[in-house]
């Protein structure tokens, strides 16, 4: 099934997990789905390892297990900075040959360890040479607070128009901690003329060394209620992992409130906070679905 098509009927609420490390244990990510299809995703998504190394496999693994072996519908992340056309094919043809309908199209992090392949410089790229050649339903990513690369927030919503009009039907956020950057980006979509449905990227934060690693990485906007909850229990591990829990709920209700596409939730391969955000908003989205279909 093309995800695109779930936005028609429901609010879409689904889940990101990520692929073991190798040489890693493995039955690791499999206790993460058990726990995870009891919640009935939508869809999962699978990242693809860093550096676009040995976890590529594994996302095409994991994919289609969570397809053919969990019963849910599945996407898979393709970054393209690190690959030729040549291994873009053949990776795509194993996509194809275990079913998965979905990628998640993405440039991928540069790393000054590695040298770029040379075929792909921009996500756009990627999403043409797919489109021209296979049948794949694309998403791609988009940053509410900018790309951290991008000169300004208009460039980079240019950009952003460019990649949809290359042919992504359905975009997922960056995560983010203060919803007026999403709802201000959205706005600014609008105006672009850029209509595909946009996930909300929700990413509940549940240690201190977490949120400071997706500071350094993405550069987001820190609000200073969230920084409270962390001045207050960085050293109560346990209540900073259930404010954490409660802060992205807060998130996930107003976004709900306001008519948002749809919620994705970084996981982090953690089912037990997956299981307490879902039990806390699931009337909400199914409430959603009902007011939908009666109109």
């Amino acid at each position: 099934m093309k995800v695109s098509e779930l936005f028609c009927k429901k609010t879409v609420f689904s889940f990101e997990i990520f692929p073991p490390k190798p040489d890693s244990d493995e039955s690791v990510i499999y206790q993460t789905l058990d726990g995870l299809k009891g919640l009935k995703p939508d869809f999962i998504s699978v990242t693809y390892g860093a550096g676009g190394g040995k976890n590529g496999s594994k996302t095409i693994q994991l994919a289609s297990d969570v397809k053919h072996k969990y019963g849910i519908e599945s996407v898979a992340h393709l970054p393209c900075i690190n690959i030729t056309k040549n291994q873009a094919v053949q990776i795509l043809d194993s996509l194809k040959e275990n079913g998965i309908e979905n990628i998640l199209a993405l440039r991928g992090d540069i790393s000054p360890d590695t040298v770029p392949a040379g075929d792909f410089h921009y996500a756009c790229e990627l999403i043409e040479f797919i489109n021209e050649h296979y049948d794949f339903n694309i998403l791609s990513a988009c940053y509410p607070e900018g790309h951290p690369e991008s000169k300004s927030i208009t460039e980079d919503i240019n950009y952003l128009k460019q990649k949809v009009n290359c042919g992504v039907s359905h975009l997922i956020t960056q995560l983010f901690l203060d919803n007026d950057y999403f709802y201000s980006f959205r706005e600014r979509m609008a105006i672009a003329g850029i209509n595909v449905p946009v996930e909300a990227g929700i990413m509940p934060v549940t240690n201190k060394a977490q949120i400071e690693r997706m500071v350094k990485l993405c550069g987001i906007h820190l609000p200073k209620k969230f920084m409270k909850i962390i001045e207050r229990y960085e050293n109560n591990p346990e209540s900073l992992r259930d404010a954490g829990i409660a802060y992205a709920v807060d998130q996930i209700v107003d976004l709900i409130s306001q008519d948002t596409d749809g919620i994705h939730l970084y996981t982090m391969n953690n089912p037990y906070v997956a299981r307490r955000i879902y039990d806390s908003v699931h009337n909400l989205i199914s409430a959603k679905k009902c007011d939908i279909l009666k109109v």
